[in-house]
């Protein structure tokens, strides 16, 4: 009786492991069949270029340790102008942190968090320092009236 009850457990085993071997193989060979998507190619940004996306506003802390706003769009990926280009990245920057100049700049800003607004940019280069939630910063820009 005992050798009976080893032989059963010994085919069910021999099932399962089975059934888990041909899961496997059919689930390679059809990961093997989906081709790799390309990556994008990043669109030039020149200066005078229009950047769109939602601001959106997150807080942080400066190199003083004082608590300042953010401000950031999202938007396609963009190749930079020369010299630095894709900012090390595959496909270019994605994410420009919008740099308020003055109070005045702030306050425009912060009327439109959370809404789609366009940039008409006049100067932008990558992010170099660590800690920085962007992968570009936008230093000098004016708002574009309506995104097209």
């Amino acid at each position: 009786m005992t050798r009976y009850k080893f032989t059963a457990q010994l085919g069910r085993v021999a099932v399962l492991s089975i059934a888990g071997l041909m899961t496997t193989v059919a689930y390679a060979a059809s990961e093997a069949q989906e081709t790799p998507a390309k990556p994008v190619a990043p669109k030039a940004m020149h200066i005078g270029d229009v950047l769109t996306g939602q601001l959106n506003a997150m807080r942080s802390r400066d190199a003083k340790g004082k608590r300042t706003n953010v401000y950031q769009v999202v938007s396609e990926p963009r190749r930079l102008p020369a010299p630095a280009g894709l900012c090390n990245l595959e496909t270019g920057p994605e994410t420009f942190e919008i740099v308020a100049a003055s109070e005045a700049q702030a306050t425009q800003l912060q009327k439109l968090v959370g809404k789609e607004v366009a940039f008409k940019v006049s100067e932008v280069s990558c992010a170099e320092q660590a800690g920085q939630m962007s992968e570009a910063l936008v230093t000098k820009w004016s708002v574009v009236s309506k995104p097209n």
